[in-house]
This record gives C-alpha cells, sequence and structure tokens, in this order.
C-alpha cells in the first residue's frame, strides 16, 4: 500500500499529532484544565436569575419591573398562602394563621408587612398574601424561602390544609425542579455518551479519550464563560447553563467520532500513526471546523432575538462549542497519538488491514439506493411532508402553571383551591404605573375594564403612582392575556399618564409576542448563515440549496410527529413558545452537521471517481460514524427529560427526534438518493460540475444498476 508523506500535508494538520509538538499541547490543556478547575465550579453562583434577565428587553412589563424599584424592589415576588377548611373556618384557624403572618414578616426576605389573612365570601378558606423579596439570586432563593413559610405554617389547627403558590410557589416548585440540574444533566449525558461509545468502538479503553476530552472542553468554556458573567459582559441564567452541558458533551463526541473513524482509517494506510493522524486531520479537519463554525454562527444569530432569555444562550453556546471545536482538533488527536494502536484493542487497525466499510451495511444501503434513486428520493419527501403536517397539532402559545410540570406540585394544588374560593387573578396583580396627575383617571379607566374585579387605591412616590388591579381570569390564562391588552389599550388613551402595564399576567402576554417575533426574525437568519458557509464549504450552490431543503422538510418533520406524541402519547396541554425556535436552531445548527460530513467526503471523492461512485463511497465510510454522532447527539438531547419541567422535557424529545430522523432517513437516504440521481449539476457552478460530467460519461458504471465493489474504492 502506497504511503503519502507527512510533508504532503500543512503543518496546522500535523502540530497536535507530531512527535514532539503532541507533547506541547497535552501540556498547554494540562495547564489550561487546572487553572479553569476552580471558576468551572463558581458558574453557578455567576448566574443572573433575576426577572429582568429573561423578559423581553423593550416589552412594557420589562420597562415596569425597571421603574418599580420606587414603589418595591424590582426583584419583589408574591408569595400566595392559601388556607382551607371545606367545612368552614373557625375562630382558632383564624387566630392561628393571624398569628403566623407575624413570623412571616420577621423572615428576613419580607421586608414589607403581609396582607391579611383574607376570607373567602364562602367561610371556607383564607389568603395571605406575603411580599418576598428575592434579591440579586433571583427565583433561585425562593425554594429556601417558600420552605421557611410552610415550616411557619405546620403549627395550625388540624384539618386546616395550607400550600404556598402564587409567584413564589410555583418559582420555588421550578428551582426545586432546576435543582442540581448540571449534575444531573452531567452525569445522564455521561452515561449515554459512554454506552453508545461502547457500542460504537467495541473497545473497554477507547471511549475514555473522547470522554476526557469533552469533559475538558466543558470545564473550560464553564470558566471561560463564568468569568464573561461575573464581569456582567455576558448575562447567564440556569436555563443557558443548563443547555451549555448539553450542547458541548453531544456536539464535542460527535467532532470526536468523525475524527476518529478517519483516524482508524488513515491507520490501515499509514505505518506511522503520527503521520495517520496528520493525514487524518487534514481530511476531516474541514469538515469538523465547517460543522464547529455552522454552529457558532447559528447560536450567535440568537443575539438578534428580544426575549434576554433567549438572547443570552446564543454566546453561551457559542463559546461552549468554539471551546469544544478546539479541544477536539487539538488536545484529543494529541491523547490518541500517544496512546497509539493499543487503544482501539481488541480490534486494532493494523496497516494493511481491510477496512470493511466498503462491504458494510451502509455500503449495502447504498447500493439498494443506486438502483432507483429519484424513486427514494421523491417517496421520502413525501413521507416526511406528510409527518409535518403533524406541525397543525402544536399548540406553541405558552403552558400555563398546571401544565408545566410533570405531577401536581403545591403550588398547582394551591392555585387551585384560591380559584374555587377567590377571584382567580388574587396575589398576581396587574401592576400599572402612570404619571401620579392622572393617577385617579387611570383608576377609573382599570375599573371600566371588562375582566378586571378590583382595583386597589394608587400608591404615589414623587410624580409616579402605582395601581394594582386583580383580573377575573387566572393569571396565567388566554383570558387574562387579553384582559392585559384590554387595560393596555384602555391606559393609553388617558391623557398626560404615560401609563404602562406589567406584572406576571403582562410578562405572559410580552414573552409570547417577543418569541413569534423572535421566530420570524431569527430563523430566515440562521437559514442565510448556514446557506452561506455550506456555498463556502462546497463551492457550489445546487448542493447547499438542496442540503438546506432536506434539513428544513427533516425539522419540519420533527416537529409535527413530536407535535403528535406531545398531545396524543404524552398528553400535553400544550409547548412553550420558544419550542419552534429553539428546535429550530439546535436542528439546524447541529444537524447540518451531518450533511457536511458526508458532502465533504462526497465532494472529496467526487474530484478522482464522479459524484455517484462518491456518493456511495461517501456513504460507505461516514455512514456508521455518523449514525454513532447522531445517537450520541440524540441521547445527550433526550437527557433534558430526566427533569420534570414539560418546557425541557419537549426540546429534549423535539431534537431527540430531529436528529435521529437527520441522521438515519434524510442524510443517509434522502441526501444519497439525491446526489445519485442530480450527480454533476450537484457541484453547479463550480469546475467540478463539468468535470464530474465527463467523468460519468467515461465510466461504465455511471447507470442506474446496483454498482460492483470497485464502486465503492475510495480514492486516495
Amino acid at each position: 500500500m502506497a504511503q503519502t508523506r507527512i510533508g504532503d500535508v500543512g503543518r496546522l494538520a500535523s502540530f497536535p499529532s507530531s512527535k514532539v509538538t503532541k507533547w506541547f499541547v497535552l501540556i498547554f490543556w494540562l495547564a489550561v484544565l487546572a487553572a479553569a478547575f476552580g471558576p468551572a465550579g463558581k458558574l453557578q453562583g455567576a448566574l443572573n436569575n433575576e426577572a429582568v434577565a429573561w423578559l423581553p428587553a423593550d416589552a412594557q412589563s420589562t420597562q415596569v419591573v425597571k421603574q418599580i424599584e420606587a414603589f418595591q424592589s424590582k426583584n419583589e415576588f408574591p408569595a400566595v398562602i392559601v388556607y382551607e377548611r371545606p367545612a368552614g373556618l373557625t375562630a382558632a384557624d383564624l387566630q392561628s394563621v393571624t398569628s403566623q403572618v407575624a413570623k412571616f414578616n420577621a423572615l428576613a426576605p419580607v421586608r414589607k408587612d403581609s396582607v391579611g389573612p383574607i376570607p373567602s365570601k364562602d367561610g371556607k378558606a383564607l389568603q395571605v398574601i406575603v411580599p418576598i423579596d428575592a434579591g440579586s439570586a433571583g427565583w433561585d432563593s425562593l425554594s429556601a424561602t417558600a420552605k421557611d413559610l410552610r415550616a411557619i405554617a405546620q403549627t395550625r389547627p388540624p384539618g386546616l390544609s395550607m400550600q404556598v403558590t402564587g409567584p413564589v410557589g410555583f418559582s420555588a416548585d421550578s428551582s426545586a425542579a432546576f435543582s442540581g440540574i448540571d449534575g444531573k444533566l452531567l452525569y445522564s449525558a455521561l452515561t449515554v455518551v459512554i454506552v453508545i461509545l461502547l457500542l460504537t468502538y467495541r473497545s473497554p479503553i477507547l471511549w475514555l479519550i473522547p470522554v476526557v476530552s469533552a469533559g475538558t472542553a466543558l470545564f473550560v468554556a464553564q470558566a471561560v464563560i463564568y468569568f464573561l458573567a461575573k464581569d456582567n459582559t455576558l448575562t447567564v441564567n440556569a436555563q443557558s447553563s443548563g443547555i451549555l452541558t448539553v450542547i458541548v458533551f453531544g456536539a464535542g463526541t460527535d467532532y470526536a467520532l468523525l475524527l476518529v473513524a478517519r483516524y482508524r482509517e488513515e491507520l490501515r494506510r499509514h505505518e506511522d500513526r503520527h503521520e495517520a493522524m496528520a493525514f487524518a486531520l487534514h481530511r476531516a479537519g474541514p469538515a469538523i471546523f465547517a460543522s464547529g463554525a455552522t454552529v457558532i454562527a447559528g447560536m450567535l444569530c440568537l443575539l438578534v432575538a428580544t426575549m434576554n432569555s433567549t438572547k443570552g444562550l446564543g454566546p453561551v453556546a457559542a463559546i461552549g462549542v468554539a471551546v469544544g471545536l478546539l479541544v477536539m482538533l487539538t488536545l484529543l488527536p494529541a491523547l490518541l497519538v500517544v496512546c497509539g494502536r493499543w487503544i482501539f484493542w481488541p480490534v486494532r487497525p493494523s496497516y494493511g488491514s481491510v477496512d470493511h466499510t466498503r462491504d458494510g451495511v451502509w455500503a449495502r444501503i447504498g447500493a439498494r439506493i443506486a438502483r432507483a434513486p429519484r424513486r427514494v428520493w421523491v417517496v421520502t419527501s413525501v413521507l416526511l411532508a406528510v409527518a409535518a403536517l403533524g406541525v397543525l397539532q402544536l399548540n406553541a402559545v405558552g403552558l400555563q402553571n398546571k401544565d408545566a410540570f410533570y405531577g401536581t406540585p403545591e403550588s398547582v394544588v394551591g392555585e387551585q383551591v384560591l380559584a374555587r374560593h377567590f377571584s382567580a387573578g388574587s396575589g398576581s396583580p396587574v401592576m400599572v404605573l402612570a404619571n401620579a396627575s392622572q393617577a385617579g383617571a387611570v383608576k377609573t379607566t382599570l375599573q371600566g375594564v371588562a375582566g378586571v374585579s378590583s382595583v386597589a387605591d394608587p400608591v404615589t412616590k414623587g410624580d409616579r403612582s402605582l395601581i394594582q388591579a386583580t383580573l377575573a381570569a387566572a393569571p396565567d390564562s388566554d383570558a387574562a392575556t387579553r384582559t392585559v391588552d384590554r387595560i393596555r389599550t384602555a391606559i393609553a388613551a388617558v391623557p398626560g399618564a404615560r401609563a404602562i402595564a406589567g406584572g406576571d399576567t403582562a410578562t405572559r402576554a410580552d414573552t409570547l409576542r417577543a418569541s413569534a417575533d423572535d421566530n420570524k426574525r431569527i430563523i430566515p437568519l440562521i437559514l442565510g448563515v448556514v446557506l452561506l458557509i455550506l456555498v463556502l464549504l462546497l463551492r457550489a450552490i445546487t448542493a447547499p440549496l438542496i442540503l438546506m431543503a432536506t434539513v428544513v422538510l427533516s425539522y419540519g418533520a420533527a416537529l409535527g410527529l413530536s407535535a403528535l406524541i406531545f398531545r396524543h402519547v404524552l398528553g400535553f396541554a400544550g409547548a412553550d413558545s420558544s419550542l419552534p425556535l429553539f428546535v429550530f436552531v439546535f436542528l439546524v445548527a447541529l444537524g447540518i452537521d451531518y450533511n457536511i460530513f458526508l458532502m465533504t467526503r462526497v465532494h472529496e471523492e467526487t474530484k478522482e471517481i464522479g459524484t455517484r461512485r462518491g456518493a456511495l463511497v461517501g456513504l460507505a465510510a461516514t455512514g456508521g460514524v455518523i449514525t454513532s454522532a447522531g445517537l450520541v447527539l440524540a441521547g445527550t438531547f433526550a437527557v433534558l427529560g430526566t427533569l420534570p419541567v414539560v418546557a425541557f422535557a419537549e426540546i429534549g424529545l423535539a431534537v431527540a427526534l430531529g436528529v435521529l430522523l437527520d441522521t438515519l432517513v434524510v442524510r443517509s437516504v434522502l441526501v444519497t438518493a439525491l446526489n445519485l440521481d442530480i450527480r454533476g449539476r450537484m457541484w453547479w457552478p463550480s469546475a467540478l460540475s463539468k468535470r464530474d460530467a465527463e467523468l460519468d460519461a467515461a465510466t461504465p458504471t455511471a447507470s442506474a444498476e446496483t454498482p460492483d465493489a470497485s464502486a465503492l474504492e475510495p480514492a486516495h
């Protein structure tokens, strides 16, 4: 077997794998890891979960949060404590709750006196509203406060039930659900990655190298993000911190799988493992780099989002992928060449041994597709389009509190009790800020708005007044959202009032609208950016356009099938408003990786043997590793379902399903069939298109009949 010398590849490809410089690479990353270990552990303490860090930047609800500090802390949340005795309250009940209120007021986070106890009209329930100042810790601190409230209420007469609900109750339940999120996701993702790597490599040792590399990338990324968050250069919350773990492990392991597969292939062609790695980096490096650049560019598109939580996720994920890309192109190859061929035990790829991918399962699938490629891609496209019709079942207009968790947490039970005995909007009023001179007129206007059950007297500080309006409908309902719209229209018409409306219901309304606007703005932007990267990578127009069409079709099918599963299998009431955007970002930015892996190999082979044979070689050579990579990425996103939060479970399931569709159907069947049918026109208008036509004309196997074994012989 003829060898190509190491001098034939660039210095950049040989640097991490040469006999000398590999040690410098290892020493460098050991030093970086040692420096990053401490800061990475501090990231949780630097998270910003204040309300403003999540809300749309320019929304009225956000402006209310910023302006309300004259009246109360911007991080003040009401804890609604509801007591119920179905047979009717007793004097002992009222006395016990009154004594508890004094203890509530003595708690450190309670800066103002509580309101209540307020008896219900039917005499069966009491309500106490405790204002909790969460401080800079945001909703993370509310779980401990809710626990203190429950401890105080334990000493109550037998038969009197108690629940903590309202914003503090729901925030506490959310905090409990997210408790230890980084550890849960890390260990779950780690387990999934290890199992799939063991099945892929069939080696009890090799899996350690990608896992160690991915772990290094995660710690270093967390350290970088900590320093940026500590200086307020970057806003990081619990959502972006959790997704960081998933995306670094998922994307990083994907890159590792591709490089290891190409390294194993080159070990059969080179006696020197350092040369083999240099050639593996030279051949696979551009595809890995292009894949990472695509993900980074896609994530940075989130910077144009109006939702602060979405905008913050973009740079966090981009930093994670960038660090992962750097680690997998430097540390991983250095570790592999240091270990040598024995790391592949018990199936070591010796020099001159046969590469069985040429006659493996993906080679046989390619041969079947080659018999009638047009029929294959037409039928596959129709089936995916039919699956996409399930999107009509997707109700992505936000989840009510009672539908946001698995099971029925205390806050949901309390809300149900509250709705039985009080106005449904109790404890979560609409907060209206207006000029003091027009406060009376604004109050009168609010009293005339349909859906408003009561309006409190204005509280004036300086030249602004705060007016609280209680709604008749539950604060997280569509009816309440419509009432807020009516309130805003009405108060905007009060001359000279400069009135704005905020609060929980207003925040929900603004979030829904901001998410819809982000979908319209960001999805086309990501499509344009990814298309540009593909054009530059493949130096063609036809292939990138076709690849983008297949990815969009895959996205539609994944979202459609997910919607059917959400509604008819899992019984979810709806979906979070951010679901379509997040699924699109992850599927297009990450899912396009597999098309890049396949098409760069097809492009490489086409230069020597034409598109038809190149497509078959590309599928045979990359089919196994791309399938493994898809399983890893799908598995890591599926671990989001381990959190008892419906929104996270929906994102994880939809992305995992989309990745599997893209890996097993779109990339392997649809794209391969399109390559075989369109052939050289895939590379239009590059010179390769004309050259490919000449190769096809000169190749006897250019017909649609089943290719012989020579058609699967790669060109080197």
